[in-house]
């Protein structure tokens, strides 16, 4: 149906017939001559139509209007001198159409993609793909996909290995509420969504493969904003056999060949860092914007947070991170007389203010996992019946162990200057949760909730 994208054609190409799909941009008239810019995903191409050269074809260039979807066959010929379009890559050449097949008709659309007239979010996301359309937002995608082939690039030529982590899974809270899903097979029990693969990349490293990698999609139950989804993909990762500088280098030398491959950005590392008390007493804030005047990009590090915090509602304390993050050793006589002393073998990674990711060395051994279990009330049932499989792990052979997941929505929000993660996600949800494309979440047929012996709230009330 097509021999090229329409953004591939330059002037080597002169002379060659070739078909272009894709949809039409704009329509001008000039006397009989017709032009039609025709866009796909690569870009923009000119299309010359030409009734006495078109002939069969040329009453459908009468039909046709903005977002129809067309092929179009034809030679590619170079623009005539003084109309070159320096605005688009294939602004040297045009094609002389000889023949055009409407594929489909695009009829009442609900916004002009290219008109530069505000249209409202909810507009734009119940009609997601003609919001994808737009060269701004398919863009972004577009990058989207260099960083990502950039860090598989990286990570595959420093030995770690892209595995799976299961989606259904065990419901262990690490702090966001989780998504459940009811288990037909087992009435009354659920899986959770996992907030992030952490308990199963530890049970890798277990199993010895010292270095794992993932771009996962993880799911968490919360209030929205900005910068959040209830899923979103990050950058997993965990090595054995390591300590923080490892992870460091790592996640600097990823991050310079990312920036300097996909924008042509130097990136100076080592990043600096900071301790956490540092941070506090210097900035008042645990996520400090470093920038100066000339800084698009300003990475630091935090580490030595506290291991713990303090719940004054419930008196008790909670962890600051997870419960799986190993406390510095120097601090280990704190844990049972002054908790609030104890720094955690943690570190965030910080970009102009935003927190882009964090990652801890683990806890490998069993007994400080149950101890640190203790410290936070959660007795050995508890203890068993939540993490039981990974106490059996820890008890058979766990190297040392750490690592770190980046956010790759917020990373490429900031490397693209996008106020909202939502423009680098293809399909998002609302502030409230909704998909106002697909309508999600909605209700379901009763059979469905009958097999899975669930009987809602609502249902109950009308009843």
């Amino acid at each position: 149906m097509r021999t090229h994208y329409c953004g591939e054609l330059r002037k080597d190409d002169k002379e060659k017939e070739v078909i272009l799909a894709g949809w039409v941009y704009r329509i001008r008239e000039h006397g009989k001559v017709t032009f039609i810019d025709l866009r796909d995903r690569e870009g923009i191409i000119q299309v010359v139509c030409v009734p006495s050269i078109l002939k069969d074809s040329a009453g459908i260039v009468k039909e046709l209007s903005k977002e129809d979807v067309v092929s179009i066959k034809g030679i590619v010929n170079e623009r005539p001198k003084g109309t070159i379009n320096e605005n688009i890559l294939t602004g040297e050449v045009e094609l002389l159409a000889s023949e055009i097949n409407l594929l489909n008709k695009c009829n009442n659309l609900p916004f002009d993609i290219e008109s530069e007239t505000e249209v409202s979010e909810d507009l734009r996301l119940k009609y997601r793909y003609l919001d994808l359309r737009r060269e701004e937002l398919k863009n972004n995608f577009i990058f989207k996909d260099k960083i990502t082939k950039g860090i598989r690039d990286f990570l595959h030529e420093e030995g770690f290995l892209d595995i799976e982590t299961p989606i259904l899974t065990k419901s262990t809270p690490e702090g966001a509420r989780d998504f459940l899903v009811p288990a037909r097979l087992r009435t009354g029990s659920f899986y959770a969504l996992p907030q992030s693969p952490q308990l199963f990349k530890q049970i890798l490293m277990i199993a010895g493969f010292d270095k794992y990698y993932q771009i996962a999609r993880c799911f968490r139950d919360e209030d929205l904003r900005a910068d959040r989804q209830p899923e979103f993909t990050q950058l997993d990762l965990e090595m054995s056999f390591i300590d923080e500088e490892d992870i460091f280098s790592l996640i600097e030398g990823l991050l310079s060949y990312i920036f300097k491959k996909v924008l042509n950005y130097d990136l100076k590392i080592p990043l600096p860092r900071l301790s956490h008390k540092e941070a506090m007493e210097k900035y008042n804030s645990d996520k400090p914007d470093l920038r100066k005047e000339k800084d698009e990009f300003c990475f630091v590090w935090l580490k030595d947070f506290p291991l713990f915090k303090f719940n004054a509602e419930e008196d008790r304390w909670d962890m600051e991170h997870h419960p799986f993050t190993a406390p510095n050793i120097e601090d280990m006589d704190f844990i049972d007389k002054d908790m609030g002393k104890v720094r955690a073998r943690s570190y965030d990674l910080i970009l102009n203010g935003v927190e882009l990711g964090s990652g801890s060395i683990r806890i490998h051994q069993k007994d400080l996992q149950k101890k640190i279990f203790e410290s936070i009330g959660l007795n050995d049932k508890d203890a068993e019946r939540k993490f039981g499989f990974l106490l059996k792990a820890l008890d058979l052979g766990a190297p040392p162990h750490g690592g770190f997941a980046l956010g790759l929505d917020r990373m490429l929000a900031l490397m693209l200057k996008e106020d909202s993660i939502r423009d680098v996600i293809a399909f998002p949800k609302t502030q409230r949760g909704i998909c106002l494309l697909t309508e999600a979440p909605s209700d379901v047929d009763v059979n469905q909730l009958l097999e899975l012996k669930i009987r809602t709230l609502k249902e109950e009330k009308d009843g």
